[in-house]
């Protein structure tokens, strides 16, 4: 098939997003589809080879049969790119405009995990009411986030009373009017790989060793800034419970497609710490190396998920309107 791979976006992951973009076009290529590089910029605008692309309601795009978007963050992982493509009536990988937009605000996403009983810590949002009360009986350290943003920005580890909190929601507040006070966990950072629609397929888990004080965005894209173990360190029945609540948020979020569950993990306890429906997609990235390790290569990555999208557009026109 065709493939128009979108990739660059105006996120702070401008650049992690050039470099999924590449490996993606890559992966799609040897596993026997044509990629066509559409290029977002830092404002917006979309190109091919240097060339504008026009975008009208209804007319595909590019002549393509399927959209892969490997936009990470704001405008590209939170519903906005997808709606989009669904007024290009084109199909698109990954999670619909209302799965990308929830998972992508913590604060819905971590209310609707509490509906479900989930476990995972506990968090409140900055400005409710009650919420210094509620914040200081989670202890120290709190961690402080904007709700809607990705890949660690804006993100601040608070360790003495409320003069730091309260820097530490200005300084959230500037991302997001959204902030997200939470607990903090111990244990091991743990993730997990989801593929499908339905019936969705799970990786081996694999567990993140950060060489730095906490998993920021330095550790996460700097050279040598940590370290994939797979499978992770745990008991069996333990990594069975990482998967078994991988696929259930999966499919509680209404995802399809692609997603990587992160988790915190303690002995006897597992928490869901969140869903990435875009999660950064080289050959080297967290999520292809977890399913590598699960007997999955990265073409064959890229194949499955170009399938999956024809497969649910097809399903979503079956409907009536």
């Amino acid at each position: 098939m065709q493939v128009a791979v979108l990739s660059g976006g105006r996120s702070s992951e401008h650049e992690v997003s050039l470099r999924s973009g590449a490996s993606v076009a890559e992966g799609l290529g040897q596993a026997g589809h044509d990629a066509v590089a559409v290029l977002i910029d830092r404002e917006g605008r979309w190109s091919r080879d240097g060339e504008e692309v026009r975008l009208q309601p209804g007319a595909g795009l590019l002549d393509c049969e399927v959209a892969f978007p490997v936009l990470h963050g704001p405008f590209g992982e939170d519903g906005t790119v997808q709606g989009l493509l669904e007024c290009l009536d084109v199909p698109y990988v990954g999670a619909d405009v209302l799965a990308s937009a929830l998972c992508m605000d913590k604060l819905s996403f971590k209310r609707l995990l509490a509906f479900h009983g989930i476990p995972q810590v506990e968090f409140v949002q900055a400005g409710e009411e009650g919420w210094r009360e509620l914040a200081a009986s989670f202890g120290l350290p709190l961690w402080v986030k904007p709700s809607r943003l990705g890949s660690s920005v804006g993100i601040s580890k608070v360790s003495s009373p409320e003069r730091e909190l309260d820097e530490a929601i200005e300084d959230a507040a500037r991302h997001d009017p959204r902030v997200i006070v939470e607990a903090s966990a111990s244990g091991k950072e743990v993730e997990c790989s989801v593929l499908g629609n339905e019936e969705p397929q799970t990786s081996q888990p694999g567990e993140i060793v950060a060489h730095a004080d906490w998993y920021d965005y330095a550790a996460k894209y700097s050279e040598g800034g940590m370290e994939l173990v797979v499978p992770a360190p745990l008991e069996g029945a333990t990594l069975d419970r990482v998967r078994e609540l991988a696929a259930q948020v999966f499919t509680l979020t209404g995802c399809s497609g692609m997603a990587r569950c992160d988790f915190f993990v303690t002995e006897g306890e597992v928490l869901v710490n969140e869903i990435n429906t875009i999660p950064g997609f080289t050959e080297t990235s967290v999520y292809s190396k977890l399913f590598e390790a699960s007997g999955v290569s990265y073409p064959d990555l890229c194949n499955r998920l170009v399938h999956l999208a024809v497969e649910r557009n097809q399903r979503a026109r079956s409907y009536e309107y």
